[in-house]
């Protein structure tokens, strides 16, 4: 369902980057994806970059805040998942073995969000909408397609997020293998997987959907973005993990039809 007006609980709805260099980073992803940017003030100092194509909101950029500068913070993506009522899932976070990063709070009339860890210390945002429903526009070229929970702990990891936000796992065949799926109720809503290189720590890794993941590879490598594996063939499609020129991490890929 490419076009989205809601989200049920526990579905990942929306992405954003923190980065280091917000121009550099916008300038990238229009390269890239073709997005335009609407800024919005951030109470407080800064902006908070709405990436649109073809008029729907497909993601966000904004610029660390001075903590994370000062932590030396690496640029990153961000997950968020959908829930009805944050205060009532914030309540479901520390007994089921996670911590907080942040406390819920308003976000103006956007939104209200929680930002929590799970156990293995991935982090991933709660988000209550208001104004805001997440990403309009999805699973279609230069958008959001996948969100997919990295941690060395999955056993550790998933049960919280069951507990939390009603997210189920099985397990898929991919190839000769099998992946961990997400699901709410009968939908996938995403996937889980121990990290695929050395030296990753635990997080969601987002993945944007391209036409043609070669020419996507060329394209970021070509305005300063840099290539970690790939391209390479999946059951489900031609995947890459790229870096922008501030060294966030993201994957993309191209679908083959499936049976």
């Amino acid at each position: 369902m490419p076009s989205r007006s809601s989200y049920t609980e526990g579905t990942p709805n929306w992405v954003d980057l923190q980065t280091t260099d917000l121009q550099a980073a916008k300038a990238f992803y229009a390269a890239l994806f073709g997005w335009s940017f609407a800024e919005v003030p951030i109470p407080g100092g800064g902006v908070y970059a709405i990436a649109q194509l073809d008029g729907e909101r497909v993601a966000a950029i904004t610029a660390h805040g001075a903590e994370l500068v000062e932590r030396n913070v690496p640029p990153m993506w961000n997950t968020y998942i959908a829930v009805d009522d944050v205060d009532a899932t914030a309540a479901k976070v520390t007994p089921a073995g996670g911590r907080f990063l942040m406390e819920p709070f308003d976000v103006v009339d956007a939104g209200r969000v929680a930002w929590v860890a799970d156990p293995s210390g991935a982090a991933v945002g709660l988000w209550q909408a208001g104004n805001h429903i997440g990403a309009t526009l999805v699973n279609e070229p230069d958008t959001l397609t996948w969100n997919e929970l990295t941690s060395d702990d999955l056993a550790g990891a998933l049960p919280f997020y069951e507990a939390v936000v009603g997210i189920s796992p099985r397990d898929a065949p991919m190839g000769d293998d099998t992946y961990t799926t997400l699901y709410v109720g009968e939908d996938m809503v995403g996937g889980a997987t121990a990290p695929q290189m050395e030296g990753v720590a635990n997080h969601w890794h987002v993945w944007f959907a391209v036409g043609d993941t070669d020419e996507a590879v060329a394209r970021a490598t070509g305005i300063g973005g840099s290539v970690a594996f790939g391209p390479l063939d999946i059951p489900i499609g031609r995947v890459a993990a790229l870096a922008d020129p501030q060294g966030a991490m993201f994957s993309v890929i191209a679908m083959t039809s499936q049976p």
